[in-house]
């Protein structure tokens, strides 16, 4: 169903279609019909296997993330049945987030709330030792691992790196585009860095 603007809105106004209401009120309540509801959040919410639900005081919901490699693991906090709730986006770049790092998702449409979601889940992973994600090889030498290959990193912004390990000096290097950005002796490092710049892994 096609989102109706406050300009049609106001258009219906001028017509007389919309005389019974004053047009705030009108968008009002347009506002609230579109807005994912309570269930429909929940819903959402349940799809993310690696998040655990915890029922709370008034009716609200809190979802967790138990393998969160920060002391932060509530992901998704205070889903109220009003359509109220917060995702935690400490980590994340450009998202309006309040002092304790979640934003509001009062009215996120689904595909915004999954989305964020899914990179909340994603700024809280552990660093992996011998990250899986890098199409490569591990060969032991002498009790040490090395990889090959590449990953690519996005921010909210859209913008992009790429976290690649050099075999011949076996640094981790960080490059937009073809500039280099840093360079890190270990992968757990150049993670780090990253997730502090508000990258996740696309």
């Amino acid at each position: 169903m096609a989102l109706i603007t406050k300009s049609v809105l106001l258009t219906a106004w001028k017509s007389g279609v919309g005389e019974a209401l004053p047009i705030f009120l009108i968008s009002n309540r347009l506002e609230d019909e579109y807005m994912l509801t309570f269930a429909e959040k929940l819903a959402i919410a349940d799809t993310f296997p690696e998040l655990q639900r915890k029922d709370v005081s008034m009716g609200r919901v809190n979802y967790h993330y138990e393998d969160s490699a920060y002391e932060k693991k509530t992901v998704l906090y205070h889903l109220h049945p009003n359509g109220n709730g917060f995702v935690y986006a400490g980590q994340l770049a450009n998202y309006p987030v309040d002092d304790k790092g979640f934003v509001n998702i009062r009215d996120y449409d689904a595909d915004e709330l999954r989305k964020l979601i899914a990179a909340s889940i994603d700024s809280l992973r552990p660093a992996e030792t011998a990250p899986s994600v890098v199409a490569g090889r591990a060969d032991a030498v002498t009790g040490a691992q090395t990889q090959a290959g590449e990953e690519r990193w996005i921010n909210a912004k859209k913008q992009t790196l790429t976290l690649k390990l050099e075999d011949e000096d076996q640094m981790w290097y960080i490059y937009a585009g073809v500039n280099l950005d840093s360079a890190f002796e270990t992968y757990e490092e150049a993670l780090e860095y990253l997730q502090e710049e508000g990258f996740v892994r696309a």
